[in-house]
């Protein structure tokens, strides 16, 4: 029997880092089956999935206290299950784009919550605009939309909130 286990892990960025956590992982006989690494600031995050047998997985967390000191990483880990295929949900992709103001994040997640439709993956950004330097912010979502749910009105309410927050966005069926 297979088991999981999500472990992130947050340290300063540097060349080398995930070579050095994918071999940690290889070295106890266990697999990455999914992850999301980003630099942010001066900083390296990554969350993994992992998975093997259970004494793999266990001689895993029992040598994460050394890696956390050798590599100066601050570790967390979970142990999870395997993801359960999504009965009745439609994958769509919510993207906005638009000046840099507190909130926007809150104000996506809140719509999206008060439906009852669960944001799967999100990833945002900061950018200066070209020519003219203004800060701008971007936010892409992978989102699990209920197939009762009616899909015109939900891209009508989603625009009439975007029009409200002063925000391009799209919503559309993803595309794997």
């Amino acid at each position: 029997m297979t088991t999981h286990l999500v472990l992130s892990a947050i340290g300063d960025d540097r060349p080398g880092i995930v070579e050095e956590l994918a071999r940690t992982i290889m070295d106890a006989g266990c697999n990455i089956e999914d992850s999301r690494m980003s630099v942010l600031g001066g900083s390296f995050a990554v969350i993994l999935l992992i998975s093997g047998q259970w004494n793999t997985v266990s001689k895993l967390e029992s040598g994460l206290p050394s890696l956390e000191r050798k590599h100066g990483l601050t570790l967390s880990s979970k142990r999870t299950e395997g993801r359960r295929p999504a009965d009745k949900l439609l994958p769509y992709t919510a993207e906005v784009v638009g000046l840099d103001n507190p909130g926007i994040v809150h104000e996506l997640a809140s719509f999206f919550s008060h439906r009852g439709i669960n944001i799967e993956d999100m990833s945002t950004s900061s950018y200066k605009a070209a020519h003219t330097a203004t800060p701008m912010f971007a936010v892409h979502m992978t989102i699990g939309v209920p197939t009762q749910q009616q899909i015109a009105s939900l891209r009508e309410e989603f625009l009439d909130l975007c029009d409200q927050m002063n925000l391009d966005g799209v919503l559309e069926p993803a595309k794997h």
